[in-house]
């Protein structure tokens, strides 16, 4: 399914709580109080901010459809998102959103191991909760730089798991080793948080048994061939062609064709597009192997063309 049929919601923002040094939430609601579209743990909101349009993991209560709650950090060299949710949005104003979303869904599994960094403890926490409400066994590392910076704490505080709160200042770097001691057939491992932690837990990972997202996209070398290939996009009855120092999604929008589109790094979805015919080369963080191996959809910022003729349902 591609980005342009998710729900786009009009909502208002009820609440912002300073949740650690840095790091606010805030609470969002439908303008007239209805419940809101459901969504399970792993999920996100891309909301459309100053001009921006953004990914947020959500992190309150998926049983809860009064109020979707997100977690932002404060980066000033960020691209500007984060820096105004903390300096210019305030309770009382509405915001846009499409969604919600999830491509970091929590399956089943007999045991879990969460893994988190930072920020990245606002998908993890209500993966936790579901965790316990499904009586399945798990354990929760959140690291940070400072216990000070670490979002939630009294909300880890109170789960029924093997919780550790790790603050770097304090005890170094998150014990890996010790962290997935254990791990096998059974076991899934859910890590979100900067890309050094991402890379260590996918070095350290079996094969097979890892889910991550990511922030941004990793370095990585240049694969397949960036020669010039056309697509069709059979909805706009429009055929284009992309140079092979351009995307497909800046070729589309060159032709006018609309696509939602956000992080243009391979990393949050929002460019999802339906393949029609042939076969993507694909590029991106968010599809796990067996979906790049179906074929059905590509992230249209990074992925090209591996074998033609290239058809999308656009």
């Amino acid at each position: 399914m591609d980005a342009p049929s998710e729900p786009r919601l009009e909502l208002l923002v009820r609440t912002m709580t300073l949740e650690a040094d840095g790091v606010l939430s805030v609470g969002l609601v439908h303008p007239d109080g209805k419940p809101l579209p459901a969504w399970e743990p792993g999920a996100h909101l891309d909301l459309e901010i100053g001009g921006l349009t953004r990914q947020y993991s959500l992190c309150g209560d998926p049983h809860d459809l009064s109020c979707y709650r997100i977690g932002v950090l404060d980066e000033p060299s960020s691209r500007g998102g984060s820096r105004y949710v903390h300096t210019r949005l305030r309770p009382g104003q509405r915001v846009t959103a499409t969604g919600p979303r999830n491509h970091f869904a929590l399956d089943g599994a007999e045991r879990y191991v969460f893994i988190a960094g930072g920020i990245g403890i606002t998908p993890i926490l209500p993966m936790a909760r579901e965790a316990e409400r499904r009586s399945v066994p798990y354990t929760l590392v959140h690291g940070g730089r400072t216990r000070a910076s670490m979002a939630f704490g009294a909300e880890l505080a109170v789960l029924g798991g093997d919780v550790l709160r790790h603050p770097q200042d304090e005890l170094g770097h998150i014990d890996l080793a010790a962290a997935l001691d254990g791990v096998g057939p059974g076991t899934l491992v859910y890590c979100c948080g900067p890309e050094p932690l991402l890379a260590a837990v996918e070095a350290a990972c079996p094969a097979g048994l890892l889910r991550v997202e990511r922030f941004a996209a990793p370095a990585v070398e240049p694969s397949g061939d960036d020669t010039a290939f056309d697509v069709e996009c059979r909805a706009s009855g429009v055929t284009v062609t992309v140079g092979g120092d351009t995307s497909v999604l800046a070729a589309v929008e060159a032709a006018g064709i609309p696509v939602g589109s956000s992080c243009r790094d391979g990393i949050c979805g929002t460019c999802e597009t339906r393949v029609l015919q042939g076969t993507p080369d694909h590029r991106d963080f968010v599809l796990s192997d067996t979906e790049h191996a179906s074929n059905a959809t590509m992230m249209i910022c990074v992925s090209r063309c591996a074998s033609g003729p290239l058809v999308l349902d656009l």
